[in-house]
């Protein structure tokens, strides 16, 4: 009897990115324990919850956007806070696009409640709501959409975004899902990869390649801002010499289609 594959979970993933003076991307350690991607290098995020999905976001956030799209930009910047500690986000009295995000001394002041929001235990919304905030969702740009192969026992509808970084705003890891926090050149990043010094799963190696095809914050906005996002769902197959690997559609804009198997990571516990 063949078992259906698990439906996807909807997921948001955020690259924030700085120039200094190159371009940089936050990566955040996952943690040993945790079941997903464990001690890989990867960029802050994670599944939606129920609250992301609440129409309370309506009068919280900035950007037209609604259903999942929106769900989905939520979870994006939430997740970016309780990892990092970053808050995409401007004053209720200062809203609407283009005006500037929050400075250091907000993000300092909500930050003791990362861990309570990341347990559940503090509402994003009445945090949001308390502080006089509305999340910058039309910050975020859509860089990516990646779907977890069906023969993997968890999947996630993941949607990639870029984010220019808050100026004065400090990333510090959480010290529970993520160990660590770093900067990073795509390039740099790669190296690591390369040489053994961090593992890196497949979407997020794609996804830095792709990026690393810019030099800074303003050209890689102001490019993929532009460019039209194509959904990867990886098909298992094999290549010209019959080795098995993942295909991925060439018109997807990444610098490589075809993935060895062998170099694919089993980062999913069972």
């Amino acid at each position: 009897m063949t078992t259906a594959a698990p439906e996807p979970r909807l997921s948001a993933t955020v690259l924030l990115l700085r120039d200094a003076p190159d371009l940089q991307v936050l990566m955040v350690k996952r943690h040993y324990q945790i079941d997903f991607a464990a001690g890989a290098l990867v960029f802050p995020g994670g599944k939606t919850n129920d609250e992301d999905e609440s129409d309370v976001w309506d009068e919280l956030s900035d950007g037209d956007y609604t259903g999942k799209e929106r769900t989905a930009r939520v979870a994006a910047i939430r997740e970016a806070f309780e990892e990092s500690g970053l808050i995409l986000a401007r004053p209720k009295s200062a809203r609407g696009k283009d005006q500037p995000l929050v400075g250091a001394d907000v993000a300092t002041h909500v930050s003791p409640h990362r861990a309570a929001v990341d347990r559940r235990e503090k509402s994003f919304v009445e945090l949001v709501r308390e502080n006089d905030l509305v999340l910058a969702l039309d910050t975020l740009v859509h860089f990516g959409h990646w779907i977890t192969p069906d023969m993997m026992p968890k999947r996630f509808d993941t949607h990639f975004y870029l984010a220019p970084t808050p100026p004065q705003q400090l990333a510090t890891h959480d010290g529970r899902e993520t160990t660590d926090a770093v900067w990073l050149s795509p390039k740099l990043a790669l190296e690591m990869e390369a040489a053994g010094q961090a593992t890196i799963i497949f979407p997020t190696k794609m996804n830095l390649g792709k990026l690393g095809e810019e030099e800074s914050v303003p050209t890689a906005i102001n490019r993929f801002a532009g460019e039209r996002v194509v959904t990867v769902l990886p098909i298992v197959g094999k290549d010209e010499d019959g080795n098995p690997c993942l295909h991925i559609p060439a018109e997807a804009g990444y610098v490589q289609t075809i993935e060895p198997l062998e170099n694919v990571a089993n980062v999913a516990k069972r």
